[in-house]
């Protein structure tokens, strides 16, 4: 008969290579995730990088900024402002990738959290909720900024701007298809306003009152 202490020493051996078979086929990583990228961190450096989504409250929260009292500074933003967005629009792909739609979309929503003027981006936040982002083409994303900046225009009772005349009041010079190839461009005119700033004329030159080369304002 086999002795007690063989039976146990048999019983640990067994273990033993349990054990090891077992540390084979799933060996111990030293990897980490970090939690603010996503990355997935080893020995060889980064091994993966995993797919991650805005979370929903970074781009869907609330107002960061707070009230803007300087109203020339306010004035001078909004120019600012709609200019850059309505030319990020007017590039955007004609057939963009989901991604890029993706891209867009949250690009909009954060503008309306982190915009200097809080109850500018408070208004912006409220229109978002009733006209959302539209990305599927460029078209669609020039002509749904161009209606979200009419609504603005419209509680401030300024004239409504046509949007046909996007891709010529925003032609950044960019060698471009334009938004519409069939539309042709006219000739500047000094008493055409400018729907980023009703006051100021910049078709003429602030100082001389010259007239400036599209492109060079």
């Amino acid at each position: 008969m086999i002795s007690r202490f063989a039976k146990s020493l048999f019983i640990i051996l067994f273990a033993l290579v349990g054990l090891t078979m077992l540390a084979m086929l799933h060996p111990p990583s030293r990897a980490y995730l970090n939690p603010l990228t996503g990355q997935l961190f080893g020995e060889g450096g980064v091994e993966q990088t995993l797919n991650r989504l805005p979370q929903e409250g970074v781009v869907h929260g609330g107002v960061i900024m707070a009230k803007l009292g300087n109203e020339t500074a306010k004035a001078a933003l909004g120019r600012a402002t709609w200019k850059l967005l309505h030319t990020v629009t007017l590039r955007f792909p004609e057939n963009p990738t989901p991604d890029e739609r993706e891209a867009l979309d949250s690009y909009i929503r954060l503008t309306s959290r982190v915009y200097p003027c809080g109850e500018c981006a408070a208004e912006l936040q409220e229109l978002l909720k009733v006209y959302p982002p539209q990305t599927s083409s460029r078209r669609a994303a020039s002509l749904w900024l161009c209606s979200l900046h009419n609504q603005v225009n419209e509680r401030l009772n300024k004239p409504e701007y046509d949007c046909s005349q996007l891709s010529t009041e925003y032609d950044c010079g960019c060698g471009d298809d334009p938004l519409d190839s069939t539309s042709t461009k006219t000739t500047a005119n000094p008493s055409k306003f400018d729907p980023m700033d009703l006051e100021i004329d910049t078709t003429k030159d602030e100082i001389t009152g010259a007239g400036l080369i599209k492109g060079g304002r």
